[in-house]
């Protein structure tokens, strides 16, 4: 593509904070001669259950991620316009007053993010102004897959298994050379003030994000200080693959809860502040420099799992956000919601559940074993709405995106992709296999860190331990 003379380019930065490996970005600066890099900020909602629906932890990680996305651009003369509201307000209101003649975005096809793209686009072509849209944030295209979007399997492992015959992983992007924009960019500070401050109340502790970016209280004990932006997601992926050299033990650590036992690159894969096709790049990097093993594998069948949630998502459009599912069958429930505000807190009395629920609320992060227990726990055992969990999860995860976060609550009620319906996971046995010396539960319970690792996966034990841990459920009957 060669660049078009006067052309005015608009590129619309979302989840995907980045200049490497971006192809609408990319695109534009081919094509035109003066390029605005540009953010809308959102506004924050409630979900419906008191929670913001973008909390803090998010908040703080987004600004940090702006923030080295301006920086970044500031190296190649470019500025981050950041302006706050509706994308479908707000780009066709700078396209005209910037004479912008394409706007090029990436691809986002959940529900809501399709509609909103859907009425952005019905305002542009009334205006004249032409949009380019590009599939991002995943190994595969469309185009890649051997199969029709309405043919796409509704389990992973016939995904997975004809995408490794016949599918390549495509190199990523360069990061280009930006034109200039045709006007100063906002204040920069100013337009992203609205992050700093934003507050909401977990677990009875209110949090919020300080004007450096980080959170108020900070607790120690968060297995890492996830710091956004691109070159922070990179120091990442340097310092587990290549400087501790993780990556070639990760299928038997990933499973772990505290300390170093998995990558914990999902908080920059779901901003985009790092591409999946980058991290592919280097694990085939290191299979060639280092070693080729089942856990330089079982990185890239991990990354393979979290694109077939975007593709899938694509098939069966709402469907993941309603009770019943893709199954159209919702599971049989009570709305407690007393019930479920203890399951929030970390205070259901099942130690393994409530110490996991607390590292949520305390550090906006959550291990994925940690996880799949929690969520087997709401839905099997207090039989509560799954769609209360994954509302939950969206206001206070720092890694939230939408396609894993709704793909894997369905999956764990059973009415997703999971070819087993009834999957569950037993909250004591479980604490055996994975936190056998009950290291985990004392560092989020201190209160039980007195009894021996036995007794403290023990429900009965919960309730002769003296404030705050005092709530045990009165009866827990876990299923099977």
């Amino acid at each position: 593509m060669t660049a078009a003379t006067g052309e005015t380019a608009l590129v619309w930065f979302e989840n995907d904070l980045r200049l490497h490996d971006h192809a609408p970005l990319d695109a534009a600066c081919r094509a035109a001669t003066s390029v605005i890099p540009l953010y809308v900020l959102p506004p924050t909602t409630e979900d419906g259950l008191g929670f913001p629906r973008r909390g803090p932890f998010r908040d703080a990680f987004l600004l940090q991620s702006l923030r080295a996305l301006d920086a970044a651009l500031q190296t190649q003369g470019q500025r981050l316009w950041v302006v706050a509201g509706l994308p479908e307000q707000v780009i066709p209101e700078i396209c005209r007053t910037h004479g912008v003649h394409r706007v090029y975005a990436h691809h986002e096809h959940a529900w809501e993010e399709r509609h909103t793209r859907q009425r952005l686009q019905t305002t542009l072509a009334g205006d004249g102004v032409a949009t380019a849209w590009f599939w991002g944030n995943s190994l595969y295209t469309p185009d890649d897959l051997p199969w029709a979007e309405d043919d796409l399997p509704d389990v992973f492992s016939s995904f997975r298994k004809r995408c490794e015959k016949q599918v390549t992983v495509a190199a990523p992007l360069a990061v280009p050379t930006l034109p200039p924009a045709p006007a100063a960019a906002p204040d920069f500070a100013t337009a992203t003030a609205a992050l700093i401050g934003s507050t909401a109340t977990y677990a009875g502790q209110k949090v919020l994000v300080t004007a450096a970016g980080g959170i108020e209280p900070a607790d120690p004990r968060a297995v890492n200080p996830f710091c956004g932006g691109e070159a922070a997601g990179k120091q990442r992926l340097d310092d587990y693959f290549w400087e501790s050299d993780r990556l070639k033990t990760y299928k038997y650590t990933r499973n772990g809860l505290l300390g170093e036992y998995s990558s914990k690159f999902s908080p920059w894969l779901a901003l985009g502040c790092l591409s999946p096709r980058w991290i592919v790049a280097e694990v085939n990097r290191y299979e060639r420099e280092r070693a080729k093993n089942v856990s330089t594998y079982w990185m890239l069948f991990e990354l393979m799992w979290r694109d077939y949630f975007r593709h899938i998502f694509r098939k069966h459009d709402r469907a993941y956000f309603l009770a019943g599912g893709i199954e159209g069958r919702a599971p049989a429930c009570r709305r407690d919601r007393a019930l479920f505000q203890r399951w929030c807190a970390g205070t259901t009395g099942v130690p393994f559940i409530d110490a996991n629920m607390l590292e949520l609320a305390r550090t906006g992060f959550m291990s994925n074993r940690g996880r799949q227990v929690v969520a087997s726990f709401l839905v099997r055992d207090l039989k509560l709405p799954w769609t209360w969990g994954a509302r939950y999860f969206e206001s206070l995860l720092i890694d939230y995106d939408v396609y894993s976060n709704w793909g894997n609550w369905a999956y764990v009620a059973g009415v997703g992709n999971d070819p087993r319906r009834d999957r569950y996971f037993h909250p004591i046995k479980q604490a055996q296999r994975y936190d056998g010396k009950a290291a985990y539960i004392h560092t989020w319970l201190p209160q039980l860190a007195h009894l021996n690792a036995a007794d403290s996966m023990q429900p009965e034990n919960a309730a002769k331990v003296p404030e705050p841990y005092d709530n045990p459920l009165k009866r827990f009957e876990p299923l099977g």
